[in-house]
């Protein structure tokens, strides 16, 4: 060992302490931080837990005062209740809502009404305006009237989603009477409410403008092997006896718990990890966000048996509504084809819940070629997100303030759009300056032309595997034909409004809530502990070697959790492709070689047809009439089939240039849309006829008139960029058909 020195002033330390605690204190020093790392994690950790725990007590105490409100709601607006469903002929508990606009906005009556629908899907209403920047926010912000159909926790008696759907067909008609200068209103619906206003708007299609989707399953067997794993669970429980048998245990209800307690185990690293470890991790300031979002999580509502049987029988089993099997009370089948109006479709590659297959695999089912989207005059636009979840297309603000901003925001742009398939592309400002000024917000709006090849890309079923789901909705219909005959009348007889209660009231969802409630005496010994946290609350302010463990085991049981999950799914899918691929199951619920399952287009009715075609040829024969403005329309569609693309910038350039110009007549939107829609499928029809017309839509346009007119043209289409060659050609063409002789 190296000699000690010492200044002259000190003494040296004896042999013993040189020997001994000298070294020893030197490998010793470098462990006093380690050690005081390892107590600062520990009281950090224990008034974590503290204040955790308390937050979970003002959960449960918030979710009992909920339940003391006969109509509990989220939503951040205040609003005014107009029709009360239980009054309407056919009473069901819905509601239609006028939501009041903060203090600094104003709504116009004049302006086309926005209507929001929440998902009745075990979750109580509220969550499409849970914060002002939401679908129902930024309608209002751009001065809209905006209404809002919710509805209570319990149904009424007997109530079916046919009695709902007309309940909603006598609100839009009501807010159609209340803006009787306003253009049709648009609807937008989340989840289970966009299956449900299809399906409305099917059976009333002179009601809607506009619809709007977002995360709405209308194809419940389309998706691609690997993925889209919750469509397989109804095959793997034997099909739709566990419905009927939650609602004889319920009483002849049906708990919206059962729905949340799925969705819950559907994500199993978030459920058990990600969620409470953010609450733990963020816990000095995440608590008001957590306690309003558990405030619609957590607070299930309930549905009637009529209903449950129709949504799992009918649409998720039996896939009925792509088929056309679905009927009215008194007979009319429900065609999405009867819609014609646009549909907006918003989904998410992320979406484990709705799956952008199972968003878009109908118009596959309803449609054999793009050529019949046109033919039934049917505009279809889809918006497709990389990464946000489900949830988060209804209650992102990030969404809201972008995708939902842009639709609102054209919304009579996009009742203007021509037949056909188109998707819609967000593109930001940066990336093409040029007239951004004619785009709203920080992003430019475009419409793509795609074809019915673009959504079979995204993975569809083969035909095993519709044989597959085609042999779990007959053995359903089996299993639950024995259950109804054998096992129903007993449980039934022994279930009670007491019984029911009972079971709702101890379903694992509640008593999580409920156990860490005031209603539980061990949560009193909180109160003193709670406070102690809060006064010394001594969070971490460096780097810890604890907490970075802590991390690392987190991160650890998170790809676990994830892991075990995958297993789970990988199984589910295995054995529901093995089993119900199984030839003899399949030929003993009456599938087989000779008579197999096959799915082709929807089935076309032949009056129908022949109307159609009638009307097309009868348009075709219009070519000639009009004037100078559809012979304007007529150009700029022209060119745009070129690139098979239309720019919000156009559009809104040939706003303001309509404004500023004589040439054209006061034209309503709804006057506009038609014109529009015509000169489109006119060149769809016959393209060099339409065109050839042209100088004679011009026969009494004067000669500067007419030159004005396609410098019109000349400008829209380079409002985007600069014309490709073909647009070139196109322009050239219209400049020798708008030169009209003086």
């Amino acid at each position: 060992m190296p000699a000690l020195s010492a200044k002259p002033d000190q003494k040296l330390p004896s042999t013993a302490l040189t020997t001994w605690v000298w070294p020893w204190s030197m490998a010793l020093a470098p462990t006093i931080p380690l050690a005081q790392q390892f107590v600062d994690y520990w009281v950090d950790a224990l008034q974590r837990n503290i204040l955790v725990l308390d937050v979970l007590r003002r959960r449960g105490n918030q979710y009992i005062e909920q339940q003391k409100d006969p109509d509990p709601s989220i939503l951040y607006f205040d609003t005014v209740i107009l029709i009360d469903g239980r009054t309407l002929l056919f009473p069901v508990n819905y509601q239609l809502h006028r939501v009041l606009p903060p203090d600094g906005i104003e709504t116009d009556p004049r302006k086309r009404p926005f209507v929001v629908f929440d998902p009745r899907a075990g979750h109580g209403p509220g969550m499409s305006g849970m914060k002002p920047e939401s679908e129902i926010g930024m309608a209002l912000k751009q001065g809209h009237p905006v209404y809002w159909v919710s509805f209570l926790p319990m149904p009424v008696k007997g109530q079916t989603s046919q009695d709902v759907c007309q309940a909603e067909a006598v609100f839009i008609s009501k807010i159609i009477e209340w803006h009787p200068h306003a253009d049709k209103p648009c609807l937008i619906g989340n989840c289970q409410a966009g299956w449900q206003i299809a399906i409305m708007s099917a059976m009333e299609p002179d009601l809607p403008g506009v619809l709007i989707l977002a995360g709405a399953p209308l194809s419940y067997w389309t998706g691609a092997h690997g993925s889209n794993h919750m469509r397989y669970m109804s095959g793997v429980t034997g099909g739709s006896w566990p419905v009927a048998l939650t609602c004889d245990l319920g009483n002849g209800i049906f708990d919206g718990a059962h729905l949340v307690d799925s969705f819950e185990k559907n994500n199993p690293s978030n459920t058990y990890l990600r969620k409470p470890y953010a609450l733990y991790t963020k816990i000095d300031s995440e608590a008001p966000r957590f306690l309003e979002f558990e405030r619609w999580w957590n607070n299930p509502v309930y549905l009637g048996r009529e209903e449950m049987h129709f949504v799992s029988d009918d649409l998720f089993i039996g896939n009925h509504l792509v088929e056309g099997r679905i009927q009215t009370s008194n007979g009319i089948r429900v065609d999405l084809r009867n819609i014609h109006v646009p549909i907006v479709i918003f989904c998410s590659q992320a979406d484990d819940i709705t799956s952008p297959q199972q968003a878009l695999g109908w118009l596959l089912d309803l449609y054999g070629c793009d050529d019949d989207i046109l033919a039934n005059e049917q505009t279809i636009i889809y918006s497709m997100h990389e990464y946000i979840g489900h949830l988060g297309l209804f209650v992102s603000a990030a969404i809201a303030g972008k995708e939902h901003q842009k639709f609102i925001s054209t919304i009579d742009m996009i009742e203007m759009l021509p037949p056909g398939l188109f998707e819609a592309r967000f593109v930001s400002k940066d990336e093409e300056p040029h007239n951004a000024e004619y785009a709203s917000g920080d992003f430019i709006l475009r419409f793509e032309r795609r074809s019915l090849e673009d959504i079979r890309a995204l993975g569809v079923n083969d035909r095993e595997d519709d044989m597959r789901f085609a042999t779990v909705a007959r053995l359903s219909e089996n299993i639950q034909g024995l259950y109804y005959t054998c096992l129903s009348p007993f449980i039934q007889a022994l279930s009670s409004p007491e019984t029911a209660k009972l079971i709702h009231q101890t379903h694992p969802i509640r008593l999580q809530v409920l156990a860490f409630s005031d209603n539980n005496p061990w949560m009193a010994l909180l109160g003193p502990l709670q406070k102690w946290a809060e006064s010394s609350r001594a969070p971490l302010k460096s780097a810890n070697l604890f907490w970075d463990i802590q991390e690392e085991i987190a991160t650890i049981t998170e790809h676990t959790l994830k892991q075990l999950d995958a297993c789970k799914n990988t199984w589910a899918e295995g054995f529901f492709l093995a089993f119900y691929g199984w030839p003899l199951l399949q030929a003993m619920v009456g599938l087989h070689s000779v008579r197999p399952y096959i799915r082709h287009p929807l089935d076309k009715d032949l009056q129908s047809e022949r109307e159609r075609k009638r009307r097309l040829v009868h348009l075709l024969e219009t070519a000639d009439e009009g004037g100078l403005p559809e012979a304007v329309i007529r150009g700029l569609f022209y060119i745009a089939r070129a690139e098979h693309m239309i720019d919000e910038r156009e559009y809104r350039l040939v706003l303001k240039l309509r404004e500023e110009s004589s040439l054209f007549p006061a034209l309503s939107q709804e006057e506009l849309r038609t014109m529009a829609r015509k000169q489109y499928m006119l060149l769809v029809l016959d393209e060099d006829k339409t065109l050839r017309a042209i100088p004679t839509l011009l026969k009494n346009t004067g000669f500067k008139a007419a030159q004005q007119a396609f410098d019109l043209i000349k400008t829209v289409v380079q409002a985007r960029h600069a014309l490709s060659t073909e647009e070139q050609k196109r322009l050239s063409t219209l400049a020798h058909l708008f030169t009209v002789k003086s």
